[in-house]
């Protein structure tokens, strides 16, 4: 291996916006004023509320870099005038992405993401479908370099609903959408009925995106409340990915839709290899358990190479296991702007997880794996 300088073309395939309040407020009609996204003053720490439900504080989008000042530098206190402009203005973004290297951002919410824990499913229908008009214009201002991604409601009693927005966000020109990532054992993306949805969703190109805090477990009697998170909670995020993404492919979605992508994003990876281990591991040892068997000898672990890919942020384990993950399955984000984002630092940061990496490996992290699943030329 030789040690490769990072600066080349980059895409971060994990981008946020802070979005603003009027993003709602100036959306929706008057009869949800009262229930909308917004932001009570309290203590002199902004928060964010939503029908009633706290979301989050803004130290969310206001500690960009902090951690780079030391420990116990990050905060939850934070006012909404301290979030970056670059969160919420595409011109602003352009130039702070510039700044920290990267050329194209895959542009995913902040704040709207825990509208996937409120329980009004049409009231999350109605949120998310102002969200998508605001995102469709957020990215039209710098197309070149914004590439946004879709909210949609993926509810199993109104899979239809769900194929009609994916269907107006991909004419608006956005490239993805996140779906839940965790719907529930009892609604897992294991069933038929989603089977219309998949099939849109490769008919028409989008990517699905399964991205951390967007548990949308309402039907089994515990609704998720990620104000109530803990670090144990945190430092195994990446339960719920795997179980979703092990319903997809032992039920055989990606068999039968072989166009289809599917991301886990804002998990890192390293525990992508131990995964696709015990998949490999019960689909040939426990036949009892298994109820769709693969063509041509195919395994689970092909189908995560062939359709899906993990982003990370900064993971050096994940990187050193890269050949076990899949070199055309990695992603590379700078979760810009939150506390964790390696920004303004992402080119040192890089410098110094990819110094094992070949320039090939360093060019399909940071773009070409990215640019090749959500077509951007």
């Amino acid at each position: 291996m030789e040690m490769m300088p990072v600066r080349q073309r980059m895409i971060s395939s994990d981008t946020h916006v802070f979005e603003p309040p009027r993003l709602w407020l100036d959306r929706l009609d008057k009869k949800y004023e009262e229930r909308a996204p917004h932001v009570i003053r309290i203590d002199n720490i902004d928060t964010w509320y939503c029908d009633g439900q706290r979301f989050m504080t803004a130290g969310a989008g206001t500690q960009l870099g902090k951690r780079y000042e030391g420990r116990f530098n990050v905060r939850a206190e934070g006012h909404m005038e301290d979030v970056p402009k670059g969160a919420y203005i595409p011109q602003e973004a352009v130039k702070d992405m510039a700044s920290d290297g990267v050329d194209v951002g895959i542009i995913y919410p902040t704040v709207a993401l825990n509208i996937y824990t409120l329980a009004d499913s049409n009231f999350v229908n109605v949120l998310f479908a102002a969200y998508n008009d605001w995102m469709a214009e957020f990215c039209a201002a710098a197309p070149e370099n914004l590439k946004g991604n879709a909210l949609i409601n993926l509810d199993l009693d109104d899979v239809p609903s769900a194929i009609r927005e994916l269907e107006r966000c991909a004419k608006m020109g956005l490239s993805g959408c996140l779906i839940s990532v965790y719907p529930g054992e009892h609604r897992a993306y294991s069933r038929p009925e989603y089977e219309p949805f998949w099939t849109a969703a490769e008919a028409l190109r989008m990517v699905i995106v399964l991205h951390t805090s967007t548990n949308r477990v309402l039907h089994e009697g515990s609704l998720f409340d990620y104000s109530q998170t803990t670090p144990a909670t945190h430092s195994n995020a990446d339960h719920w990915v795997r179980q979703s993404l092990g319903h997809m492919i032992f039920s055989g979605v990606f068999e039968r839709h072989p166009k289809l992508y599917v991301g886990a994003i804002e998990y890192e990876m390293a525990w992508v290899p131990h995964f696709l281990d015990r998949m490999d591991f019960n689909y040939n040892n426990r036949d009892g358990l298994i109820t769709h068997f693969f063509k041509n000898d195919e395994v689970p672990s092909d189908f995560w190479r062939s359709n899906c890919f993990v982003g990370f942020n900064e993971d050096p384990i994940g990187v050193k296991m890269r050949d076990y993950i899949g070199m055309d399955n990695i992603t590379w984000g700078s979760d810009y702007p939150h506390p964790e984002s390696t920004f303004p630092r992402s080119q040192q940061v890089l410098k110094e997880i990819f110094k094992d990496c070949t320039k090939e490996e360093v060019e399909k992290m940071t773009y070409s794996n990215i640019a090749r699943i959500f077509g951007i030329s």
